[in-house]
């Protein structure tokens, strides 16, 4: 199986595009993942850049910020339906709320299949705070109800809202893994959902265990006989990563860290 990793344009942002497409294919990333921006004029830009580069994207959604639940479903049905025609691999999207009842978020998941079954493009949904994935013990639930959902891991948010590295939940955990088909391989711990710098030894044990989920992953995508396998670096900038004080200066580079992490773990999957 072979594993494609994913730029994250989050951090880029203030370099031109076409620099970011580049500098993202340079260092070996074979596509890169990015919400569209709101001007159609860019986004037109965007993807005529990604195609002439022959970059394959991944496109998020996480815009959708509403209180009530029929506003949520009508803003996050449009967003969804203008990204299934712009031909992603796939759709990436931070879905319903930590405050709406299970059924409400039963509700807009299943506004997000009605869209993938007509469009024919893939609709993962993100472990994410906030969201209706924002902790582990609900996610069984929620796979008993859609047992064919697809979910983008990004495990350092469980961490950072059980304010444990999940060494309680190991079921809930293994309830998940089969649905997993694209890792976002942020590296988190008790208090935030990203340590300042996954390279340093005191950090060592966070990044062990975020691998071992990720490698069980990978594991049990292969003997499903999955052929392909994609691994966003998502390390993010300021407020994720940390800043000093006065000067604001980050304390670590997040471009590096993300390299790092991509280089690491496509060796460790090439084996």
């Amino acid at each position: 199986m072979k594993v494609n990793f994913f730029c994250p344009l989050w951090g880029s942002n203030s370099i031109p595009f076409e620099d970011f497409v580049i500098k993202a294919k340079k260092v070996g990333y074979e596509g890169v993942e990015l919400p569209l921006p709101e001007s159609k004029d860019l986004q037109k830009e965007y993807l005529k850049i990604l195609q002439d580069y022959e970059m394959p994207y991944i496109l998020q959604h996480y815009q959708t910020d509403k209180k009530n639940v029929k506003e949520y479903i009508h803003e996050f049905s449009g967003r969804l339906e203008g990204l299934v025609k712009e031909n992603p691999v796939f759709i990436n999207s931070q879905t319903g709320k930590d405050f709406f009842t299970f059924n409400d978020n039963c509700k807009i998941i299943e506004r997000a299949n009605k869209i993938e079954a007509n469009s024919g493009v893939t609709i993962m949904h993100e472990i994410h705070r906030g969201k209706f994935s924002f902790a582990c013990h609900l996610m069984p639930d929620y796979l008993k109800a859609f047992p064919e959902m697809k979910i983008t891991a990004d495990f350092s948010h469980w961490v950072n809202v059980s304010e444990s590295m999940l060494e309680h939940q190991q079921e809930n955990l293994e309830a998940v893994f089969p649905n997993v088909f694209h890792i976002h391989s942020r590296v988190g711990f008790m208090e935030s959902a990203q340590v300042n710098d996954p390279r340093a030894p005191e950090n060592k044990p966070f990044l062990e265990r975020h691998m071992e989920w990720w490698d069980e992953i990978i594991r049990q995508r292969k003997e499903s006989g999955d052929s392909e396998f994609t691994i966003t670096t998502e390390f993010g900038p300021a407020p994720y990563m940390p800043l000093l004080p006065y000067t604001k200066q980050p304390v670590a580079n997040q471009w590096d860290i993300n390299v790092f992490m991509m280089d690491l773990l496509r060796e460790r999957y090439r084996k």
